[in-house]
């Protein structure tokens, strides 16, 4: 699979983009247990008001140094209103967003997964029963659930786990109901009842297998999506507290903006737009890949 999506140009360039996220998140998860372990305040919270305000490295070196300047540090994309170092900041984002999608789909997708085939499989009550599970949390406002189940955990990432894996599990959980449905009839299921064989092995041996392709492409395409929400999540106040999230550099950076400190706000939506847009360029190759119905079709 992976080589037929690095035999595309653009794939290629998306997985690499994909790799140097998950590098930064991967660095910045050392760095924060690194402090966390010394019992030390991390260089990204670290106050410096000598070097507030300070630009991105490339405009410096274009203006020139100005008289009696002394930089503390490089600050290569800058520093915000406290002398904090942006890039830093930003690498410790890239680590929240990736806690942030990875473990709010260890939540939904089981979930989805699971009830999807358990409906889809034995119909009757227990289809009637996930039908009503779903048009009862698609109907409420998703973005209200979660900002209450966030509320009632209290502040912090446990909250904004819970609040967005129990509110997102739907589609995952109608795509697979609606796929089991079509494979419960076909030969190999049926003659899987004939051997014998138990309800769950003929479901998590022989059909889950047959549509693992949804759940890689539900992952692809949910991983972002819960990355967005949970930066207008802590933009509102009520994500991650004393970390340097996407969604509180944001809250921080538009108060500046008028000032002309342009480079917080810039970087950190460039962030947030490049990881959105690879994670759907991949999504919509994989289902190219893997779907079957597509699987026969030369990938462009």
């Amino acid at each position: 699979m992976l080589q037929r999506l690095w035999l595309r140009w653009d794939t290629r360039l998306c997985l690499l983009a994909v790799a140097a996220y998950a590098l930064a998140a991967v660095y910045g998860e050392a760095v924060y247990r690194y402090y966390r372990i010394v019992d030390l305040a991390p260089a990204y919270n670290r106050v410096c008001e000598d070097a507030r305000y300070m630009p991105p490295l490339f405009v410096r070196m274009f203006r020139g140094r100005e008289a009696g300047f002394k930089p503390q540090g490089l600050f290569v994309l800058g520093s915000d209103n406290l002398g904090r170092d942006v890039l830093q900041r930003l690498v410790q984002g890239t680590r929240i967003a990736f806690h942030v999608g990875i473990v709010t789909s260890l939540i939904a997708i089981p979930l989805g997964v699971v009830l999807g085939c358990m409906g889809g499989y034995f119909g009757g009550r227990a289809d009637s029963l996930v039908v009503w599970l779903c048009a009862t949390v698609a109907s409420m406002p998703g973005l209200l659930f979660i900002l209450a189940i966030a509320m009632v955990v209290g502040q912090g990432l446990t909250g904004v786990y819970l609040g967005i894996g129990l509110t997102t599990w739907v589609s995952v959980c109608r795509n697979i109901r609606g796929e089991v449905i079509k494979h419960r009839e076909r030969a190999y299921v049926q003659a899987a009842k004939v051997l014998g064989y138990s309800d769950m092995r003929i479901i998590f041996r022989h059909i889950l297998p047959n549509v693992a392709h949804i759940v890689l492409i539900a992952f692809s395409i949910r991983f972002p999506a819960s990355v967005a929400i949970e930066v207008f999540i802590s933009f509102l106040g009520i994500g991650v507290q004393g970390e340097p999230s996407w969604g509180i550099m944001i809250n921080n950076a538009r108060l500046r903006l008028w000032q002309g400190v342009w480079w917080e706000m810039t970087f950190v939506s460039l962030a947030i737009f490049m990881l959105v847009l690879v994670f759907n360029h991949l999504a919509d190759a994989l289902r190219d890949l893997l779907d079957p119905a597509l699987r026969n079709e030369p990938m462009n």
